[in-house]
Protein backbone atom coordinates (compact mmCIF):
# COMPACT_ATOMS: atom_id res chain seq x y z
CA UNK A 1 0.00 0.00 0.00
CA UNK A 2 2.79 2.44 0.90
CA UNK A 3 4.62 1.65 -2.36
CA UNK A 4 1.43 2.22 -4.35
CA UNK A 5 0.81 5.56 -2.62
CA UNK A 6 4.42 6.69 -3.29
CA UNK A 7 4.06 5.76 -6.96
CA UNK A 8 0.75 7.66 -7.21
CA UNK A 9 2.27 10.76 -5.62
CA UNK A 10 5.26 10.48 -7.95
CA UNK A 11 3.10 10.39 -11.05
CA UNK A 12 1.11 13.42 -9.83
CA UNK A 13 4.34 15.38 -9.28
CA UNK A 14 5.42 14.66 -12.86
CA UNK A 15 3.12 17.49 -13.96
CA UNK A 16 4.19 20.07 -11.37
CA UNK A 17 5.12 23.52 -12.74
CA UNK A 18 8.28 23.40 -10.58
CA UNK A 19 11.21 21.78 -12.44
CA UNK A 20 12.82 20.58 -9.20
CA UNK A 21 9.67 18.77 -8.10
CA UNK A 22 9.29 17.13 -11.52
CA UNK A 23 12.92 16.01 -11.52
CA UNK A 24 12.62 14.56 -8.00
CA UNK A 25 9.46 12.69 -9.05
CA UNK A 26 11.21 11.22 -12.10
CA UNK A 27 14.21 10.09 -10.04
CA UNK A 28 11.87 8.45 -7.53
CA UNK A 29 10.08 6.57 -10.33
CA UNK A 30 13.44 5.39 -11.68
CA UNK A 31 14.12 3.79 -8.28
CA UNK A 32 10.67 2.16 -8.19
CA UNK A 33 9.84 0.93 -11.73
CA UNK A 34 6.32 -0.37 -12.29
CA UNK A 35 4.20 -1.10 -15.37
CA UNK A 36 1.42 1.10 -13.99
CA UNK A 37 3.67 4.16 -14.33
CA UNK A 38 3.95 3.88 -18.11
CA UNK A 39 0.83 5.93 -19.13
CA UNK A 40 1.72 8.83 -16.81
CA UNK A 41 5.35 8.75 -17.94
CA UNK A 42 4.31 8.91 -21.60
CA UNK A 43 2.05 11.91 -20.98
CA UNK A 44 4.77 13.65 -18.98
CA UNK A 45 7.35 12.93 -21.67
CA UNK A 46 5.16 14.49 -24.35
CA UNK A 47 4.64 17.66 -22.27
CA UNK A 48 8.13 18.05 -20.73
CA UNK A 49 10.07 21.11 -22.03
CA UNK A 50 13.31 20.55 -20.07
CA UNK A 51 15.95 18.40 -21.84
CA UNK A 52 17.52 16.98 -18.65
CA UNK A 53 14.16 16.01 -17.15
CA UNK A 54 13.12 14.52 -20.51
CA UNK A 55 16.26 12.35 -20.55
CA UNK A 56 15.46 11.00 -17.08
CA UNK A 57 11.84 10.44 -18.12
CA UNK A 58 13.09 8.20 -20.93
CA UNK A 59 15.12 6.21 -18.40
CA UNK A 60 12.13 5.95 -16.05
CA UNK A 61 9.94 4.76 -18.93
CA UNK A 62 12.54 2.17 -19.96
CA UNK A 63 12.77 1.01 -16.34
CA UNK A 64 9.01 0.58 -16.20
CA UNK A 65 9.14 -1.50 -19.41
CA UNK A 66 11.58 -3.87 -17.72
CA UNK A 67 8.63 -5.23 -15.75
CA UNK A 68 7.00 -6.42 -18.99
CA UNK A 69 6.74 -10.14 -19.68
CA UNK A 70 7.60 -9.57 -23.35
CA UNK A 71 11.21 -10.51 -24.12
CA UNK A 72 11.68 -7.98 -26.95
CA UNK A 73 10.27 -5.17 -24.80
CA UNK A 74 12.69 -6.04 -22.00
CA UNK A 75 15.71 -6.18 -24.33
CA UNK A 76 14.76 -2.82 -25.87
CA UNK A 77 14.42 -1.31 -22.39
CA UNK A 78 17.81 -2.69 -21.37
CA UNK A 79 19.38 -1.17 -24.50
CA UNK A 80 17.86 2.19 -23.53
CA UNK A 81 19.13 1.97 -19.95
CA UNK A 82 22.63 0.82 -20.93
CA UNK A 83 23.48 4.39 -21.99
CA UNK A 84 23.06 5.69 -18.43
CA UNK A 85 25.72 6.28 -15.76
CA UNK A 86 23.29 6.49 -12.85
CA UNK A 87 23.89 4.11 -9.90
CA UNK A 88 20.10 3.70 -9.47
CA UNK A 89 19.77 2.27 -12.98
CA UNK A 90 22.71 -0.04 -12.33
CA UNK A 91 20.86 -1.29 -9.24
CA UNK A 92 17.66 -1.90 -11.26
CA UNK A 93 19.55 -3.94 -13.85
CA UNK A 94 21.34 -5.85 -11.08
CA UNK A 95 17.98 -6.71 -9.51
CA UNK A 96 16.74 -7.92 -12.92
CA UNK A 97 19.84 -10.10 -13.26
CA UNK A 98 18.97 -11.83 -9.98
CA UNK A 99 15.55 -12.90 -11.28
CA UNK A 100 15.60 -16.74 -11.30
CA UNK A 101 13.32 -17.28 -14.33
CA UNK A 102 14.90 -14.61 -16.56
CA UNK A 103 15.09 -15.45 -20.25
CA UNK A 104 18.70 -16.27 -21.37
CA UNK A 105 18.66 -13.62 -24.11
CA UNK A 106 17.41 -10.99 -21.68
CA UNK A 107 20.04 -12.07 -19.15
CA UNK A 108 22.81 -11.73 -21.76
CA UNK A 109 21.61 -8.24 -22.72
CA UNK A 110 21.41 -7.35 -19.03
CA UNK A 111 24.98 -8.60 -18.42
CA UNK A 112 26.28 -6.51 -21.33
CA UNK A 113 24.48 -3.42 -20.02
CA UNK A 114 25.81 -3.98 -16.50
CA UNK A 115 29.39 -4.25 -17.80
CA UNK A 116 28.95 -1.07 -19.85
CA UNK A 117 27.49 0.94 -16.96
CA UNK A 118 30.01 -0.48 -14.50
CA UNK A 119 32.89 0.66 -16.70
CA UNK A 120 31.51 4.18 -16.91
CA UNK A 121 30.86 4.28 -13.16
CA UNK A 122 34.49 3.30 -12.54
CA UNK A 123 35.60 6.23 -14.69
CA UNK A 124 33.26 8.54 -12.77
CA UNK A 125 34.56 7.29 -9.42
CA UNK A 126 38.14 7.75 -10.64
CA UNK A 127 37.31 11.32 -11.68
CA UNK A 128 35.77 12.00 -8.26
CA UNK A 129 38.90 10.58 -6.60
CA UNK A 130 41.11 12.86 -8.72
CA UNK A 131 38.98 15.87 -7.75
CA UNK A 132 39.21 14.90 -4.07
CA UNK A 133 42.97 14.58 -4.51
CA UNK A 134 43.18 18.01 -6.11
CA UNK A 135 41.02 19.38 -3.30
CA UNK A 136 43.35 17.90 -0.68
CA UNK A 137 46.32 19.14 -2.71
CA UNK A 138 44.90 22.67 -2.75
CA UNK A 139 44.64 22.60 1.05
CA UNK A 140 48.22 21.33 1.32
CA UNK A 141 49.34 23.97 -1.15
CA UNK A 142 47.76 26.80 0.84
CA UNK A 143 49.34 25.45 4.02
CA UNK A 144 52.75 25.04 2.37
CA UNK A 145 53.09 28.24 0.29
CA UNK A 146 53.97 30.34 3.34
CA UNK A 147 56.41 27.67 4.48
CA UNK A 148 57.99 27.66 1.02
CA UNK A 149 58.97 31.27 1.72
CA UNK A 150 60.08 31.05 5.36
CA UNK A 151 61.77 27.66 5.02
CA UNK A 152 62.43 27.21 1.32
CA UNK A 153 63.56 30.80 0.64
CA UNK A 154 64.83 32.11 3.97
CA UNK A 155 66.15 28.79 5.27
CA UNK A 156 64.32 29.17 8.60
CA UNK A 157 62.80 26.04 10.16
CA UNK A 158 59.65 27.63 11.52
CA UNK A 159 57.83 25.14 13.74
CA UNK A 160 55.26 27.85 14.55
CA UNK A 161 54.04 27.92 10.93
CA UNK A 162 51.07 25.71 11.83
CA UNK A 163 50.08 28.18 14.54
CA UNK A 164 50.00 30.96 11.93
CA UNK A 165 47.43 28.87 10.09
CA UNK A 166 45.55 28.45 13.36
CA UNK A 167 45.60 32.23 14.03
CA UNK A 168 44.18 32.86 10.56
CA UNK A 169 41.32 30.44 11.27
CA UNK A 170 40.56 32.14 14.60
CA UNK A 171 40.68 35.55 12.91
CA UNK A 172 37.97 34.24 10.57
CA UNK A 173 35.92 33.10 13.57
CA UNK A 174 36.25 36.53 15.23
CA UNK A 175 35.17 38.35 12.06
CA UNK A 176 32.16 36.04 11.76
CA UNK A 177 31.16 36.75 15.37
CA UNK A 178 31.50 40.50 14.83
CA UNK A 179 29.29 40.34 11.74
CA UNK A 180 26.66 38.36 13.64
CA UNK A 181 26.75 40.73 16.61
CA UNK A 182 26.83 44.17 14.94
CA UNK A 183 25.63 43.89 11.34
CA UNK A 184 22.30 42.91 9.71
CA UNK A 185 21.89 39.19 8.91
CA UNK A 186 21.86 39.97 5.19
CA UNK A 187 25.51 41.05 5.44
CA UNK A 188 26.74 37.80 6.99
CA UNK A 189 27.75 36.27 3.66
CA UNK A 190 30.39 39.01 3.27
CA UNK A 191 32.28 38.03 6.42
CA UNK A 192 34.61 35.72 4.49
CA UNK A 193 35.71 38.54 2.18
CA UNK A 194 36.61 40.66 5.20
CA UNK A 195 38.32 37.71 6.90
CA UNK A 196 40.95 37.36 4.17
CA UNK A 197 42.71 40.72 4.71
CA UNK A 198 42.08 40.55 8.46
CA UNK A 199 43.75 37.14 8.78
CA UNK A 200 46.63 38.20 6.54
CA UNK A 201 47.32 41.37 8.55
CA UNK A 202 47.09 39.65 11.95
CA UNK A 203 49.37 36.75 11.07
CA UNK A 204 51.79 38.93 9.10
CA UNK A 205 52.22 41.22 12.13
CA UNK A 206 52.75 38.21 14.40
CA UNK A 207 55.32 36.89 11.94
CA UNK A 208 57.18 40.22 11.80
CA UNK A 209 57.27 40.42 15.60
CA UNK A 210 58.54 36.83 15.75
CA UNK A 211 61.28 37.55 13.23
CA UNK A 212 62.37 40.81 14.82
CA UNK A 213 62.16 39.52 18.38
CA UNK A 214 63.62 36.01 18.10
CA UNK A 215 64.55 34.66 14.69
CA UNK A 216 66.91 37.45 13.60
CA UNK A 217 69.24 36.42 16.42
CA UNK A 218 69.24 32.79 15.27
CA UNK A 219 70.00 32.92 11.55
CA UNK A 220 72.36 30.10 10.45
CA UNK A 221 71.59 28.25 13.70
CA UNK A 222 68.90 25.81 12.58
CA UNK A 223 68.62 23.73 15.75
CA UNK A 224 68.17 26.79 17.97
CA UNK A 225 65.64 28.22 15.49
CA UNK A 226 63.68 24.96 15.50
CA UNK A 227 63.55 24.82 19.29
CA UNK A 228 62.68 28.51 19.65
CA UNK A 229 59.82 28.42 17.12
CA UNK A 230 58.53 25.18 18.66
CA UNK A 231 58.34 27.00 22.00
CA UNK A 232 56.52 29.88 20.30
CA UNK A 233 54.02 27.42 18.83
CA UNK A 234 53.21 26.08 22.30
CA UNK A 235 52.81 29.64 23.63
CA UNK A 236 50.45 30.58 20.79
CA UNK A 237 48.34 27.45 21.34
CA UNK A 238 47.97 28.21 25.03
CA UNK A 239 47.27 31.88 24.26
CA UNK A 240 44.35 30.84 22.02
CA UNK A 241 43.05 28.37 24.61
CA UNK A 242 43.10 31.09 27.26
CA UNK A 243 41.10 33.53 25.12
CA UNK A 244 38.73 31.25 23.18
CA UNK A 245 38.75 28.08 25.29
CA UNK A 246 39.75 24.57 24.31
CA UNK A 247 36.49 23.45 22.57
CA UNK A 248 36.26 23.69 18.79
CA UNK A 249 34.69 26.76 17.23
CA UNK A 250 32.33 26.43 14.28
CA UNK A 251 32.71 28.73 11.29
CA UNK A 252 29.74 28.60 8.93
CA UNK A 253 30.08 28.63 5.16
CA UNK A 254 28.55 31.64 3.39
CA UNK A 255 25.44 30.74 1.43
CA UNK A 256 27.35 30.93 -1.85
CA UNK A 257 29.75 28.23 -0.58
CA UNK A 258 27.07 25.95 0.87
CA UNK A 259 25.95 22.75 -0.83
CA UNK A 260 27.15 21.69 -4.25
CA UNK A 261 26.03 20.21 -7.54
CA UNK A 262 25.81 16.76 -9.08
CA UNK A 263 27.56 16.17 -12.38
CA UNK A 264 26.64 12.63 -13.46
CA UNK A 265 26.92 9.10 -12.18
CA UNK A 266 26.38 10.23 -8.60
CA UNK A 267 29.45 12.52 -8.67
CA UNK A 268 28.76 15.38 -6.25
CA UNK A 269 31.03 18.45 -6.15
CA UNK A 270 30.79 20.73 -3.09
CA UNK A 271 31.08 24.47 -3.59
CA UNK A 272 33.46 25.03 -0.67
CA UNK A 273 36.02 22.55 -2.02
CA UNK A 274 35.75 23.97 -5.53
CA UNK A 275 36.15 27.57 -4.32
CA UNK A 276 39.21 26.63 -2.22
CA UNK A 277 40.74 24.86 -5.22
CA UNK A 278 40.36 27.97 -7.37
CA UNK A 279 41.43 30.26 -4.51
CA UNK A 280 44.73 28.42 -3.95
CA UNK A 281 45.75 29.01 -7.58
CA UNK A 282 44.83 32.68 -7.25
CA UNK A 283 47.04 32.99 -4.15
CA UNK A 284 49.91 31.20 -5.89
CA UNK A 285 49.60 33.45 -8.94
CA UNK A 286 49.51 36.66 -6.88
CA UNK A 287 52.55 35.50 -4.88
CA UNK A 288 54.44 34.73 -8.09
CA UNK A 289 53.68 38.23 -9.40
CA UNK A 290 54.86 39.78 -6.13
CA UNK A 291 58.14 37.88 -6.24
CA UNK A 292 58.83 38.45 -9.94
CA UNK A 293 57.27 41.84 -10.75
CA UNK A 294 57.69 44.08 -7.70
CA UNK A 295 60.67 45.89 -6.19
CA UNK A 296 60.09 44.04 -2.91
CA UNK A 297 60.32 40.71 -4.73
CA UNK A 298 63.50 41.87 -6.46
CA UNK A 299 65.05 42.94 -3.14
CA UNK A 300 64.01 39.68 -1.51
CA UNK A 301 65.63 37.59 -4.24
CA UNK A 302 68.78 39.75 -4.09
CA UNK A 303 69.12 39.25 -0.32
CA UNK A 304 68.63 35.50 -0.71
CA UNK A 305 71.29 35.20 -3.40
CA UNK A 306 73.96 37.40 -1.83
CA UNK A 307 73.16 39.24 1.39
CA UNK A 308 76.45 41.17 1.59
CA UNK A 309 76.27 42.40 -1.99
CA UNK A 310 72.61 43.40 -1.55
CA UNK A 311 73.54 45.40 1.56
CA UNK A 312 76.39 47.07 -0.34
CA UNK A 313 73.89 48.11 -3.04
CA UNK A 314 71.81 49.90 -0.40
CA UNK A 315 69.10 47.29 0.25
CA UNK A 316 67.91 47.23 3.87
CA UNK A 317 68.43 43.50 4.40
CA UNK A 318 67.00 43.45 7.94
CA UNK A 319 63.77 45.06 6.74
CA UNK A 320 63.56 42.63 3.81
CA UNK A 321 63.98 39.70 6.21
CA UNK A 322 61.17 40.92 8.43
CA UNK A 323 58.81 41.61 5.52
CA UNK A 324 59.60 38.26 3.90
CA UNK A 325 58.82 36.40 7.10
CA UNK A 326 55.69 38.50 7.52
CA UNK A 327 54.60 37.61 3.96
CA UNK A 328 55.04 33.89 4.61
CA UNK A 329 53.14 34.13 7.88
CA UNK A 330 50.36 36.18 6.27
CA UNK A 331 49.84 33.57 3.57
CA UNK A 332 49.65 30.92 6.31
CA UNK A 333 46.87 33.03 7.86
CA UNK A 334 45.01 33.01 4.55
CA UNK A 335 45.36 29.22 4.55
CA UNK A 336 43.66 29.25 7.96
CA UNK A 337 40.71 31.14 6.44
CA UNK A 338 40.33 28.41 3.81
CA UNK A 339 40.67 25.59 6.35
CA UNK A 340 37.97 27.13 8.53
CA UNK A 341 35.52 26.50 5.66
CA UNK A 342 35.98 22.73 5.64
CA UNK A 343 36.22 21.94 9.36
CA UNK A 344 36.07 23.25 12.89
CA UNK A 345 38.59 25.72 14.30
CA UNK A 346 40.66 24.47 17.24
CA UNK A 347 43.96 25.30 18.98
CA UNK A 348 45.46 22.14 17.46
CA UNK A 349 44.49 23.02 13.88
CA UNK A 350 48.02 23.94 12.83
CA UNK A 351 49.62 20.75 14.12
CA UNK A 352 47.50 18.75 11.65
CA UNK A 353 49.23 20.38 8.68
CA UNK A 354 52.77 21.30 9.76
CA UNK A 355 54.30 17.89 8.89
CA UNK A 356 52.46 17.70 5.56
CA UNK A 357 53.59 21.24 4.75
CA UNK A 358 57.25 20.37 5.29
CA UNK A 359 56.80 17.22 3.18
CA UNK A 360 55.32 19.27 0.33
CA UNK A 361 58.15 21.82 0.37
CA UNK A 362 60.94 19.25 0.59
CA UNK A 363 59.37 16.92 -1.99
CA UNK A 364 58.60 19.69 -4.48
CA UNK A 365 62.00 21.37 -4.16
CA UNK A 366 63.15 23.81 -1.52
CA UNK A 367 62.64 27.38 -2.67
CA UNK A 368 60.56 26.53 -5.76
CA UNK A 369 56.94 27.74 -5.91
CA UNK A 370 56.24 25.55 -8.92
CA UNK A 371 57.76 22.63 -7.02
CA UNK A 372 55.47 23.41 -4.08
CA UNK A 373 52.48 23.30 -6.44
CA UNK A 374 53.59 20.01 -8.00
CA UNK A 375 54.41 18.48 -4.62
CA UNK A 376 51.08 19.46 -3.04
CA UNK A 377 48.95 18.21 -5.92
CA UNK A 378 50.97 14.99 -6.28
CA UNK A 379 50.71 14.16 -2.59
CA UNK A 380 46.99 15.01 -2.51
CA UNK A 381 46.15 12.77 -5.48
CA UNK A 382 48.37 9.88 -4.32
CA UNK A 383 46.84 10.00 -0.82
CA UNK A 384 43.30 9.81 -2.22
CA UNK A 385 44.22 7.00 -4.63
CA UNK A 386 45.75 4.97 -1.79
CA UNK A 387 42.94 5.52 0.75
CA UNK A 388 40.49 2.96 -0.73
CA UNK A 389 43.28 0.36 -0.92
CA UNK A 390 45.21 0.80 2.31
CA UNK A 391 43.14 3.18 4.46
CA UNK A 392 43.85 6.80 5.38
CA UNK A 393 46.53 6.19 8.05
CA UNK A 394 48.45 3.47 6.24
CA UNK A 395 48.22 5.51 3.04
CA UNK A 396 49.99 8.43 4.74
CA UNK A 397 52.68 6.05 6.01
CA UNK A 398 53.22 4.69 2.49
CA UNK A 399 53.48 8.23 1.09
CA UNK A 400 55.97 9.25 3.81
CA UNK A 401 58.18 6.22 3.13
CA UNK A 402 58.03 6.90 -0.62
CA UNK A 403 59.09 10.53 -0.08
CA UNK A 404 62.00 9.44 2.13
CA UNK A 405 63.19 7.05 -0.56
CA UNK A 406 62.74 9.71 -3.23
CA UNK A 407 64.74 12.29 -1.27
CA UNK A 408 67.57 9.78 -0.98
CA UNK A 409 67.83 9.85 -4.78
CA UNK A 410 67.01 13.53 -5.30
CA UNK A 411 67.94 15.47 -2.15
CA UNK A 412 66.84 18.79 -3.68
CA UNK A 413 63.35 17.59 -4.57
CA UNK A 414 61.39 17.52 -7.82
CA UNK A 415 62.25 21.04 -9.00
CA UNK A 416 65.53 22.09 -7.43
CA UNK A 417 66.88 25.62 -7.73
CA UNK A 418 69.92 25.99 -9.97
CA UNK A 419 72.71 28.52 -10.18
CA UNK A 420 74.14 30.86 -7.55
CA UNK A 421 70.91 31.02 -5.53
CA UNK A 422 71.02 27.29 -4.90
CA UNK A 423 74.75 27.30 -4.20
CA UNK A 424 74.40 30.06 -1.62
Amino acid sequence: MRTAIDAALGTLNLFSPDRGIRLAAVLDLIKHPAAGNIPALRRALAAEPDAAVKRDLNFALAGARLTSSNKKTQIAAIAELSGSTEPDIFNILSALHDTPSLDPEVRKADDDALRSISGRLKIVRFGVTIFEGLSLGSILLLAAIGLAITFGVMGVINMAHGEMIMLGAYATYVVQELFQAFLPPAWLDAYLVVSLPAAFIVTALVGIVLERGIIRFLYHRPIETLLATWGVSLILQQFVRTIFGAPNKAVANPSWMTGGFELFGGAFITWNRLVILIFCFVVLGVLGLVLKRTSFGLHMRAVIQNRDMAAAMGIATARVDALTFGLGSGIAGIAGVALSQIGNVSPNLGTLYIVDSFMVVVFGGVGSLFGTLAGAMSLGIVNKLLEPISGAVLGKVVVLVAIILFIQRRPRGLFALRGRAAEN
